[in-house]
């Protein structure tokens, strides 16, 4: 009986006596927004991964070095090795599995599937979004703002260009995103507990390193935030702030404080991050992390040593040179948010949709009618927008700054997300100024994360509005950035086009 009773008040617990209808939980839209942007990524980037059965664009050098750790084989490498050994890894346990057997070739020295040397790329660049997302969620604990964030970059065709080869720049940016995101995790946990969070930064800050040097520009963002915080907390210092000093704006989110008043943002415990931790955690363990990753390389490659690959890579970087001679798709740091030059990965033409491509050898140009184009191209209406959004973060930083946020009185929430956003995009692109070999528009992948972030952060804003018309407007950008993503679609994935069609794509002479 006593078991019956609670049975009964159980009962009564879950369906109220005063309700004879069922009571539907609430949608988990969040859960299901994202995993629906990471399946999409999934199928479009694994999609007719094997197509094209040759090494595209820069393959014919990261394939290759890779297929050499397999085989044994000593060669030079003009990066660091870490993207090398991902892919060989990949290209192993692609050789074993049951899938993805068609399609054979030996242009890595050795019989291999395309699926092998692509396919751990496109996982690889699947998972950006939401290693985005968690960034996003981090920065202010908003699920919408992350939603926007990943979607926008699943969207970006650059990164699903990139995705689909055997290229270094996915592990680059995803390593070195890692890095901020365990960053924004430490400064979210009490003191005591970031020990864990702040190395795994630093590891994942010396991995992208490890792949290209200008993985160090995700790095020197963190060093940026840092150094920003403790000169406004110094000049805090000179002028006392008091309760009685309003905020320049309500605080729009963010994470509570134990018994507080102020909704803060995890960057404002930067300056808890002292100098002796900072240099462990961001100079020692990077430094640490980058030079046992060429451990394997040196066994396989005992000549030259450690310090003088270092040199020969630096040498041969300086020996490039630059403009049309060097390569006809070079263009300089400061066109590339507006993407005045992409990359064509891969171009050939067919009688008709029938024949195989790549064909040996190819067709006289302007002999066939179907067009095959890989162009490493972003999403023009996601890069354009976002540059416009990334100039009107800095607009309004700059005012809240002038009015003396940051010295006179705290940041908003807000403003450390402006602040978060611009000085990692000023760290991944203003860099390059000082490059003079021949750059390309992938270049810009790290910086391009961040100005994507800002546009998403601006649209959540207005959709949050209680104005119609900014609502309306999040939502036309939003529907712009996707209608773009699926036009320019054809390109990303090489799908044949008619020479009419390709031209529809080809908005401008220089991305042709």
């Amino acid at each position: 009986m006593a078991k019956n009773a609670v049975q009964l008040e159980m009962m009564k617990l879950k369906f109220p006596a005063h309700s004879s209808q069922f009571v539907p939980l609430p949608l988990p839209w969040f859960a299901i927004g994202i995993t629906s942007v990471f399946l999409g990524s999934v199928i479009l980037r694994f999609w007719g991964l094997s197509r094209f059965n040759t090494l595209v664009f820069d393959e014919v050098y990261y394939a290759i070095f890779a297929n050499n750790y397999l085989t044994g084989t000593q060669f030079f490498n003009a990066h660091p090795p870490l993207s090398q050994y991902i892919l060989a890894i990949g290209i192993w346990l692609g050789s074993h599995l049951p899938f993805g057997t068609e399609n054979l070739n030996g242009l890595t020295g050795s019989l291999r599937t395309t699926w092998s040397y692509r396919w751990l790329n496109a996982l690889t660049g699947s998972l950006i979004p939401l290693v985005v997302a968690a960034i996003a969620y981090q920065l202010n604990h908003r699920r919408s703002y992350a939603f926007i964030a990943a979607l926008f970059a699943a969207a970006d065709g650059l990164f699903l260009v990139e995705s689909r080869y055997a290229l270094n720049n996915v592990y680059l940016v995803i390593l070195g995103l890692l890095g901020q995101l365990f960053l924004l995790i430490a400064l979210s946990q009490p003191k005591h507990e970031r020990g864990i969070s702040l190395a795994a930064s630093g590891v994942f800050f010396g991995a992208s390193m490890c792949i290209k040097w200008n993985g160090l520009w995700f790095l020197l963002g963190a060093y940026m935030l840092w150094a920003v915080a403790w000169v406004m907390q110094w000049m805090r210092s000179q002028r006392p702030y008091t309760e009685s000093q309003p905020r320049l704006e309500p605080p729009y989110s963010g994470i509570r404080k134990p018994n507080s008043r102020l909704i803060v943002n995890p960057l404002e415990n930067l300056t808890q991050i002292k100098i002796p931790q900072f240099i462990f955690n961001f100079a020692l363990i990077p430094v640490i992390t980058y030079s046992l990753l060429w451990i394997p390389h040196l066994i396989m490659n005992p000549t030259p040593g450690f310090w003088q690959a270092q040199k020969d890579i630096l040498t041969f970087h300086e020996k490039i040179g630059d403009g049309s001679d060097v390569h006809p798709y070079c263009s300089r740091w400061y066109s590339w948010f507006l993407m005045i030059r992409p990359v064509a990965y891969f171009y050939q033409t067919a009688r008709s949709t029938t024949e195989t491509v790549p064909a040996y050898p190819p067709l006289p140009v302007g002999t066939g009618d179907v067009i095959y184009d890989v162009h490493a191209i972003g999403n023009p209406i996601l890069w354009w927008l976002s540059a416009g959004a990334m100039l009107l973060l800095i607009l309004l930083l700059s005012q809240q700054l002038l009015a003396g946020a940051g010295w006179k009185i705290p940041f908003t929430p807000s403003s450390w997300v402006a602040l978060y956003l611009i000085a990692n995009w000023t760290a991944n692109w203003l860099p390059w100024i000082r490059v003079s070999r021949c750059t390309f528009l992938y270049h810009y992948m790290g910086a391009s994360i961040f100005t994507g972030m800002g546009l998403a952060w601006i649209v959540d804003r207005w959709l949050q509005s209680s104005h119609p018309r900014r609502r309306i407007m999040g939502i036309v950008v939003v529907m712009l950035v996707l209608l773009a993503f699926w036009f320019w679609m054809p390109i990303y994935l090489g799908l044949p086009l008619s020479s009419g069609q390709y031209q529809l794509r080809m908005w401008f002479r220089s991305w042709v």
